[in-house]
């Protein structure tokens, strides 16, 4: 970012902060981290990639794929849940991803009153992703959810 605005500042804080919390992950290919900031930049939720509260995740074979599909929950919805816990809402906050969210995470966003979403570029070639990132940003678009995207290679979710 060449001579950054003052919200282009604060999206990078966050989306290191997201990068911090995606290397909480224990996902050995992606390390993906979610932060819900309201209008007030106060943080509201905070998420990584990981299987769900009291499942074990030292068994090896969970974390080979396709078996880690049915295991690990996602950086944005575990942000999502953990706010639904303590009854936060969300309405009107920004979402902060180090990797583009996937169509089951994209109408989580959607369906938690989420109105902006920043993160970084999709590669929409990607052979595993590439489809759900088109879906995803054309159902995040319909939505109304502004999405702001950057190009901060060092932030992203690969391990």
């Amino acid at each position: 970012m060449t001579n950054p605005s003052r919200q282009e500042r604060w999206d990078r804080r966050f989306l290191e902060l997201a990068k911090v919390f995606g290397t909480w992950s224990k996902d050995r290919s992606a390390g993906t981290g979610c932060v819900i900031v309201g209008p007030d930049r106060l943080l509201r939720a905070s998420g990584y990639n990981g299987f769900a509260r009291g499942i074990d995740d030292e068994v090896p074979e969970r974390h080979e794929r396709p078996a880690k599909y049915s295991w690990t929950e996602h950086a944005e919805r575990n942000a999502i849940y953990n706010a639904a816990k303590l009854g936060i809402s969300l309405d009107g906050c920004t979402a902060y991803v180090n990797w583009f969210p996937c169509i089951d995470c994209a109408r989580a966003i959607v369906q938690a009153g989420i109105v902006r979403l920043v993160g970084l570029h999709p590669d929409h070639a990607d052979q595993r992703w590439g489809s759900e990132f088109k879906f995803a940003t054309e159902m995040l678009r319909e939505s109304g959810i502004e999405i702001i995207l950057y190009d901060i290679p060092e932030l992203a979710a690969r391990k």
